[in-house]
């Protein structure tokens, strides 16, 4: 006999419920101990270790989806932004400053640069997370140019490329402690003015 609808709507619930506690214990627990295991995690959300490996494989899946929440949440944030209106130079740095304050409530994101692999990332190899950050980033940058605003001596797309590989940079430099959370979110903010501001 074919189970009923409303149990398998409970137990679908019961189970999104899981994910959904699992998620968030391992984004707070990563957060303070980027090497927190999946035991540990399981004991923050309050589940088995075998319900965590029911929902995720294995913990490079769990720190994927940790990570695609913490993007999403990101991108929201961002299009509460409304970069289309506005100077585009200055909505530029209000994305950077946005980031910066999701990196100082996360610093799983600083920690784990390249999670989800236990391989060094390969020359020429991309994260697609940033893909929708640079989508947005390049149609507010060739506004700019359009405008005037931004410098037009470089492509838009090499713009893009460069602001995002600046932003690993000062990332990596606060992991390293070479640099602190707030003189990075500066320091990054002068290079990337000086970088597209008209010569």
């Amino acid at each position: 006999m074919s189970e009923n609808k409303p149990v398998r709507r409970r137990r679908r619930a019961d189970a999104d419920r899981s994910r959904t506690a699992i998620l968030a214990a391992a984004i707070v627990l990563l957060d303070e101990q980027p090497d927190a295991s999946l035991e540990r995690i399981a004991e923050a959300a309050h589940v088995t270790r075998q319900t965590v490996y029911a929902h995720f494989s294995s913990r490079d899946v769990l720190l994927n989806a940790a990570l695609d929440e913490l993007t999403a949440e990101t991108l929201e944030a961002i299009d509460a932004l409304d970069l289309d209106q506005g100077p585009a130079l200055g909505n530029v740095l209000r994305l950077i400053d946005l980031a910066w304050r999701t990196f100082e409530r996360h610093p799983l994101l600083l920690h784990l640069p390249h999670a989800g692999t236990h391989n060094p990332p390969q020359l020429g190899s991309r994260d697609e997370r940033h893909d929708p950050v640079a989508d947005r980033l390049e149609r507010l940058i060739r506004r700019g140019q359009r405008a005037g605003e931004i410098t037009r001596d470089l492509p838009a797309h090499w713009l893009v490329t460069t602001l995002i590989a600046l932003g690993h940079a000062a990332g990596e430099s606060v992991a390293a402690a070479r640099l602190t959370t707030r003189t990075a979110n500066k320091t990054l903010n002068t290079t990337i003015t000086r970088l597209l501001q008209p010569s």
